[in-house]
């Protein structure tokens, strides 16, 4: 283990030290306490939070546990900033990670109602709750040995999602669906003040990428939404076959923009796949609708004036 996560995880078995003696009245259970809910004193807190997409059930369920860590004894974001100066120094921003659906764009209108109002001359007869319904409970299903669903175009995916939410099996049925969500009827922006912002972000000097998880229409999408070039790079899983949050994906994103990880920040809408993934790959994060609301709040964070 390097001085610098050494460092790191001295102050995290210190922090939560004097939160149990704060709250337990006895003091020097910290490390037991880590050990007890089988937290690695000795692991940083990106390490405690890694879930490998090739881990087995009981690893993950390991890992889950671990990651609870920061929130199981009390430790909020504030404790979070401290640890990261324990291992960083001063906190720089050089490079924005930003997720694609549900912070930079959103569906225009609900899944269900398209694929009912699309799937009626095809024979689709469920109505919108249904299909909704039967959609969540394939997309929860395990997809494949490596848990990639978006392989390339993602088409197998998707037919089998479109498949098993409607009852349609009809070729064209899934063709005009599929590529109905290539254009730019299926989806707006988040933010309407995004373009101005990322302008401003870039001008700054500060890079900016997508990380999504999705398959290889994000770039036509991207394209149809005029967006494509307020960004120095996109890592789209389909394309570095690592889906968030998996470390991988990060990692890629800041080697494409040429920047270490530490010194870049994520904004998501999921705490698992956007947070706690981010978080282990050394990036900084922040929770799109809690931590930050607006792209223009995001640009004051790191220290960028709109």
């Amino acid at each position: 283990m390097s001085r610098r996560m050494k460092m790191g995880s001295r102050f995290l078995t210190n922090l939560i030290d004097k939160r149990t003696c704060l709250s337990t009245g006895s003091c020097s259970n910290g490390v037991q306490a880590l050990k007890r809910s089988r937290v690695d004193p000795e692991m940083g807190i990106e390490s405690l939070m890694c879930l490998s997409s090739m881990a087995s059930a009981k690893e993950a369920e390991a890992v889950n546990t671990r990651r609870m860590g920061f929130e199981m004894y009390g430790l909020g974001e504030k404790d979070y900033m401290d640890y990261r100066r324990a291992l960083y120094g001063e906190i720089t921003h050089k490079a924005l990670l930003v997720d694609a659906v549900g912070t930079l764009v959103v569906p225009s209108q609900p899944m269900a109602q398209i694929y009912r109002q699309i799937g009626e001359k095809y024979g689709v007869q469920y109505s919108e709750a249904e299909i909704l319904n039967r959609y969540r409970r394939a997309y929860e299903q395990p997809w494949g040995r490596s848990r990639l669903r978006y392989v390339n175009d993602g088409r197998p995916f998707w037919q089998y999602i479109v498949r098993s939410s409607t009852g349609c099996f009809d070729s064209q049925y899934f063709e005009e669906l599929y590529n109905y969500y290539m254009t730019d009827k299926a989806w707006h922006l988040c933010d309407p003040e995004a373009e101005k912002v990322f302008k401003a972000i870039r001008d700054s000097g500060v890079k900016v990428a997508i990380v999504s998880n999705f398959d290889t229409r994000l770039r036509p999408l991207l394209r149809a939404l005029n967006c494509e070039h307020w960004f120095d790079a996109v890592a789209v899983s389909a394309e570095v076959e690592a889906e968030k949050p998996n470390p991988i994906i990060f990692l890629k994103a800041c080697d494409l923009l040429g920047v270490k990880p530490e010194d870049a920040v994520h904004v998501g809408d999921d705490r698992r796949n956007d947070i706690w993934g981010a978080r282990d790959a050394g990036c900084d994060a922040w929770l799109w609708g809690s931590d930050v609301h607006s792209f223009k709040e995001v640009a004051r964070r790191i220290g960028v004036q709109v």
